[in-house]
C-alpha cells in the first residue's frame, strides 16, 4: 500500500462495528461496508473489497473472520492490508495470513477493549499484532477508533493479549458477583458494599462498572454477549494448553462459564452469570457421603443368592 488510506472495507456491523465505522466516517474515510444481516451498503463481501486499501473484519470468532476474508479477497488488490479487529484465536489467525501473503495482501491483528461506549467516543485500547511498520501505515487509521494502541509483538500477539485480558475480566466477574450475593446473604446493603469494595484493594471493572451499571439497574444489558466471553476465556485456556502450562484457575473459570452458558438463554448478556450464580445451590451434607450398605446387602447370602445351591 502506497500514499493516505482513503477507502475502507468494513466487514461486521454488530454494535461495536457500527460503532466504529461511524467514527471511521466523521473522520472522512470512505467505508465500503458489508454484513450478513444486510445492514452495509455493500451486498458482497467481495464487492465490500473492491477499491479498499484496508479490509477491517469485526465478526464474533476465528471462523466467522476466515470465512468473511477469504470472500472478499478476489476483490484486494495486492498491497492491500486486513486488520482482524475481532476476538480470534492467533494459530486461525497466523493460517490466514500465510492464505493472503500468497495473494500479496498483509494482515495485522488489532482486536479491541472498551465496550460500547469506547467503541462510540473513540477511545478503546487496541492490542495489535504484526510487523510494526505495518501498524505505522494504518496507524492514522486505527487512532480514529482507538486512543491507547500497543504493539504487543508479531501477528498473534494481539488476540492473545485480548484473550488473556478477557480471562481476567472473566474471573473479576465471578468473583465481583460472588462477593455481592454472599454480601446480600449476610444482610449487607449492596451498594455499600460495592462502595467500600471500590474504595479499597478489592475493586475491579466488575464492582466499578457492571454492578452499578448493569445489576443495580436491573439492565444486564452491556452489549458484550455471555456467548463471546465465554469464546474467550476458551482462547485463553487453549494457548495455555498448548504451551503446556498448568493454569487451573483458568480452567475452573472456563467452566463456571460453559455452564452458564448451558443454562442461560442463548443471546444472554454476559452480566446475567448473575442469574447462574444465583441460581447455584449448595449440595447437602448427605450428597455428599456415601450410604453404607446395609448388613443384608454386604452378605454373600442375601437377596437373590439366597437359595442357591452350591455347584457340586
Amino acid at each position: 500500500m502506497s500514499g493516505p488510506i482513503r477507502t475502507v472495507a468494513f466487514l461486521g456491523l454488530g454494535l461495536m462495528g457500527r460503532l466504529m465505522v461511524a467514527n471511521l466516517e466523521r473522520a472522512g474515510f470512505n467505508l465500503r461496508t458489508y454484513d450478513l444481516n444486510g445492514n452495509g451498503n455493500c451486498r458482497f463481501p467481495q464487492q465490500a473489497a473492491s477499491g479498499a486499501e484496508v479490509l477491517i473484519t469485526m465478526v464474533p470468532d476465528g471462523k466467522a473472520v476466515r470465512q468473511a476474508v477469504l470472500a472478499a479477497l478476489p476483490g484486494l488488490a495486492r498491497g492491500a492490508i486486513v486488520i482482524d479487529m475481532s476476538s480470534s484465536d492467533p494459530g486461525t489467525t497466523r493460517e490466514l495470513a500465510a492464505v493472503l501473503k500468497k495473494k500479496g495482501v498483509q494482515m495485522l491483528d488489532a482486536p479491541v477493549s472498551g465496550a460500547k461506549a469506547k467503541a462510540a467516543d473513540g477511545s478503546l485500547a487496541l492490542m495489535v499484532g504484526g510487523e510494526a511498520k505495518l501498524l505505522e501505515q494504518v496507524r492514522p487509521l486505527l487512532s480514529k477508533m482507538g486512543k491507547e494502541i500497543f504493539h504487543t509483538g508479531a501477528l498473534g500477539s494481539g488476540h492473545a493479549t485480548k484473550a488473556l485480558n478477557n480471562y481476567l475480566g472473566a474471573a473479576g466477574t465471578i468473583a465481583g458477583f460472588e462477593a455481592l450475593l454472599i454480601g446480600q446473604k449476610f444482610g449487607l446493603d449492596p451498594r455499600t458494599l460495592i462502595d467500600v469494595i471500590n474504595a479499597s484493594t478489592g475493586k475491579n471493572s466488575t464492582t466499578e462498572r457492571k454492578i452499578p451499571q448493569q445489576v443495580f439497574s436491573g439492565e444486564f444489558a452491556s452489549g458484550f454477549q455471555l456467548a463471546l466471553m465465554t469464546k474467550d476465556v476458551g482462547i485463553a485456556a487453549g494457548i495455555a494448553r498448548d504451551l503446556k502450562v498448568e493454569a487451573p484457575y483458568l480452567k475452573n473459570t472456563l467452566k463456571i462459564w460453559r455452564d452458564a452458558q448451558r443454562s442461560l438463554r442463548p443471546a444472554a448478556d454476559h452480566t446475567e452469570l448473575l442469574h447462574y450464580l444465583k441460581g447455584l445451590k449448595r449440595p447437602s451434607a448427605a450428597a455428599g457421603r456415601k450410604t453404607a450398605p446395609s448388613r443384608a446387602a454386604a452378605s454373600p447370602r442375601a437377596g437373590s443368592h439366597r437359595g442357591l445351591r452350591r455347584p457340586t
